[in-house]
């Protein structure tokens, strides 16, 4: 009966944690966060398609990695939200340029 005497606060939370600190983790998911608005951002402005699709492509591929070794729905929230980011600021980027701009 010791489980009754335990509170179960995460219970049916989408941030629900284990309780400890995974730091790798957290690290990956607020890089993926971050770079996924910062190509989001700047894949509405055309003259910026090579930030858009340098970002887009470094936060695809941190929360890629992200995903792979995360541990709680808190990452994997994060990330999602960051990957979905990073993919739409790449692919416009991509559209309105790619990686390496315009070659003549």
């Amino acid at each position: 009966m010791a489980q009754a005497l335990r509170p179960n606060t995460g219970v049916g939370s989408l941030f629900a944690t284990d309780g400890k600190p995974h730091p790798v983790q957290d690290t990956l998911m607020v890089v993926t966060l971050v770079l996924g608005v910062v190509s989001f951002v700047t894949a509405q402005f055309d003259s910026l398609h090579l930030l858009s699709s340098w970002t887009g492509l470094v936060g695809i591929l941190t929360g890629a990695y992200g995903q792979w070794i995360s541990e709680t729905t808190r990452q994997r929230f994060g990330l999602i939200l960051g990957l979905g980011a990073s993919g739409v600021g790449f692919f416009l980027g991509m559209a309105h340029g790619g990686l390496f701009g315009s070659l003549w």
